[in-house]
């Protein structure tokens, strides 16, 4: 849904969370996390960049509580709603490297351990990298539409706008 009454200033506010929370995204988790792998600091070194993208988030949902014009108010909605489906990736590769070290302390040899856990680790931070990548994706096409002064129909329907 179009709306014509947004000023310039309005736009460029409404854009803000989404521009910040794809910042976060590569910085955070595409940048920090592949980083923390190479270096070898190990699994609570993964701490690191879940705990500032966790910092990001919880700034955009207490930002998405506060009011001021409507316009910019629902755009700070949409960038929380698309933080809780990262939120979700965090939350399936969590139990998914319980998991992973559930199965590697299993084994009785110490190096099959060392192996099951690297490899499973990997795997277990594949659903992060994929709603990573499709959050980015979501919130890269949401900038141009605030641009045009748009808000997603169900978002309207959920949070309607005041009468004017």
């Amino acid at each position: 849904m179009q709306y014509a009454n947004v000023t310039d200033a309005e736009v460029r506010q409404a854009q803000f969370p989404h521009n910040l929370f794809v910042a976060g995204l590569f910085m955070f988790d595409l940048l920090m996390t592949p980083a923390v792998l190479a270096l070898k600091i190990g699994m609570i070194g993964l701490l690191i960049p879940l705990v500032c993208s966790g910092a990001l988030i919880a700034y955009i949902y207490l930002r998405s509580r506060k009011t001021t014009t409507w316009f910019v108010d629902v755009h700070w909605r949409i960038a929380f709603a698309r933080a809780q489906w990262l939120l979700t990736g965090y939350a399936i590769s969590a139990a998914l490297v319980l998991v992973g070290w559930l199965i590697s302390i299993s084994s009785n040899d110490h190096n099959m351990q060392h192996i099951l856990w690297t490899a499973l680790t990997r795997i277990a931070l594949m659903p992060t990298l994929i709603l990573v990548l499709v959050t980015a994706v979501l919130e890269a096409s949401t900038i141009p539409m605030a641009g045009k002064r748009e808000v997603p129909d169900k978002m309207a329907a959920s949070f309607p706008p005041p009468a004017a």
